[in-house]
């Protein structure tokens, strides 16, 4: 088991297989020591994490949400590793989409879940530049998308 996935185990996740596509794209593209990671929805054990931020569901709620596309975004960067998570150098940026109404303003605080996650995952590694914003719909009414910049040797 790699350093971190020990963290992980630590912290009571496993990573589960990548996410396959859902349409005509890729889910990541290396361009030399970076990898795009496209957009991971909310997917919890129980399915599809739907619903709106500001209506349905609380911050909390969402911040939960935000957790599983993270937890997604290091399945899809240890694939593109071969299987290797070690060879993550460091995040680079994560851009958050919060399905939220139109008076919502913590998208911030959803895409903490994210954040704090990484960090606490991955500690210094973990650290990122970031952008949160509202969207009024999400793919299949999901309540959060991520996608995500990674540096990897």
């Amino acid at each position: 088991m790699s350093g971190f996935e020990a963290k992980l185990a630590d912290l009571g996740v496993t990573l589960p297989d990548a996410p396959a596509p859902a349409a005509n794209y890729v889910p990541f593209v290396q361009v030399g020591d970076i990898v795009y990671i496209s957009g991971q929805i909310s997917n919890g054990a129980d399915g599809l994490i739907i619903g709106k931020l500001g209506d349905t569901m609380t911050t909390a709620d969402g911040a939960a949400a935000a957790k599983t596309c993270a937890i997604s975004l290091l399945a899809q960067v240890k694939a593109a590793c071969g299987g290797d998570l070690d060879r993550l150098v460091r995040v680079v940026k994560l851009t958050g989409f919060v399905n939220s109404t139109a008076d919502f303003t913590e998208q911030p605080q959803v895409i903490n879940g994210a954040s704090d996650f990484l960090v606490e995952a991955l500690g210094d590694a973990g650290r990122h530049s970031r952008s949160a914003v509202s969207a009024a719909a999400l793919p299949l009414g999901v309540a959060v998308e991520i996608e995500g910049i990674f540096q990897i040797k």
